[in-house]
C-alpha cells in the first residue's frame, strides 16, 4: 500500500467533493482513486466519506483526519523537495516568536547570522513576553522560558536562564539588605508582569514563595532594570540583563543563598513542522550559539 498516494487521494476527494473530479486533478482513473481511498479507510478501520449518487462528503472521522493529513502531506512534500537541494540552498519562510529583551540583546544577532548563512530563508520575527501556542498562533518556532506545554508541540531545551534578586547600593543603604525571602514583603519591589508578583526561592528546607508589593510592574525587563538602578526597589532580573550593572557596581545581588527557581530557554515547535529542513537547521544553529554555555555567561 502506497500510504502517501492514498493520503493524497483522500485530500483530493475531500477538496473536490467528487471521486471523478479528484481523478481528473490527479490524472488518474476514477477506479484508482476509489481503490486508494478504500485502502486508507481499511487502514484506519472506519469510513472517511459518505457516498451517495449525488455527492461525497466527509464523515466525522474524515473531518477529524483532514487537517492532520493536510499538514503531514505538506511536510513530506517539503522534505522530499528539500532533499533534492544541497543544505546551502535551504529556502522558504519561518515565523519565529522570541522574548523581547533576550531577542534584542542576543537572539536577534543569532537570527541575523543564521539568515546570512542561509540567504534564501526569510524570517518573520515577533517579539513578545507571553507564553503562546505556536500551533494556534501560526508560528514555526516559539522561543521562551515559560513552563507551559502544548498538545501537538515539542519542547526543545536550549539553556538555563538564571535569575537573581538585586537592588542598587543606595536602596540597600536606605532600606537594609534582606537576609531571608520573607523580608521582601516589607520592601518596595519591581515586578516583571509576565512572571507575576509571587517570587519563589530555593532553600535547604524546600521552596519559599513570597508575594511582594510592587512599586512598579512592567512587561519589559529594561524598564525594571532602569528602576532598580535608580534605587526604586528590589528586582528579580535574568542575569543576562543584570550582569553589566552587577559588574559595574550599579546593582548588588541579594539573597544569593536562596536561589530563585530555575527557568530554561526552550524552543516550542509544532510536531508536524519539526522535520522541515530549514526549521531543523535553525534549531541546530540555536543550539550551537545559545545552547550549553549561553553567550551572556561567556561575557562574565
Amino acid at each position: 500500500m502506497d500510504t502517501l498516494a492514498n493520503l493524497k487521494a483522500f485530500l483530493a476527494v475531500a477538496g473536490s467533493g467528487s471521486f471523478s473530479a479528484a481523478a481528473r486533478a490527479l490524472d488518474l482513473a476514477p477506479s484508482v482513486v476509489t481503490k486508494r481511498v478504500d485502502q486508507l479507510e481499511h487502514a484506519v478501520r472506519r469510513p472517511l466519506f459518505r457516498r451517495t449518487t449525488r455527492r461525497v462528503s466527509l464523515t466525522e472521522a474524515g473531518e477529524r483526519l483532514l487537517p492532520r493529513v493536510r499538514a503531514s502531506v505538506a511536510e513530506v512534500d517539503e522534505v522530499l523537495a528539500a532533499l533534492a537541494r544541497p543544505d546551502r540552498d535551504l529556502e522558504g519562510h519561518l515565523r519565529v516568536k522570541m522574548p523581547t529583551t533576550l531577542g534584542i540583546l542576543y537572539l536577534g544577532p543569532v537570527l541575523a547570522a543564521f539568515q546570512s548563512r542561509h540567504p534564501r530563508v526569510s524570517l518573520d520575527v515577533v517579539l513578545t513576553d507571553r507564553p503562546l501556542n505556536p500551533i494556534e498562533e501560526g508560528f514555526d518556532l516559539a522561543l521562551g522560558a515559560f513552563p507551559q506545554a502544548f498538545r501537538g508541540a515539542l519542547d526543545v531545551p536550549l539553556c538555563p536562564l538564571e535569575r537573581i534578586a538585586c537592588a542598587s547600593p543606595a536602596f540597600l543603604a536606605t532600606n537594609g539588605t534582606p537576609q531571608h525571602p520573607r523580608d521582601l514583603a516589607a520592601l518596595d519591589a519591581l515586578s516583571f508582569l509576565p512572571t507575576g508578583s509571587t517570587w519563589t526561592f530555593g532553600s535547604r528546607s524546600g521552596p519559599i514563595s513570597v508575594t511582594v508589593n510592587p512599586r512598579l510592574s512592567a512587561n519589559d525587563n529594561h524598564v525594571i532594570l532602569a528602576a532598580a538602578r535608580e534605587g526604586n526597589g528590589i528586582a528579580v532580573l535574568p542575569r543576562y540583563v543584570a550582569g553589566p550593572s552587577l559588574r559595574a557596581g550599579a546593582l548588588v545581588q541579594v539573597l544569593a543563598e536562596f536561589p530563585l527557581s530555575e527557568m530554561w530557554l526552550k524552543a516550542v515547535v509544532p510536531e508536524n513542522r519539526a522535520r522541515v529542513p530549514r526549521l531543523v537547521a535553525l534549531l541546530e544553529f540555536l543550539r550551537e550559539h545559545v545552547g550549553g554555555q549561553p553567550p551572556w555567561e561567556r561575557e562574565e
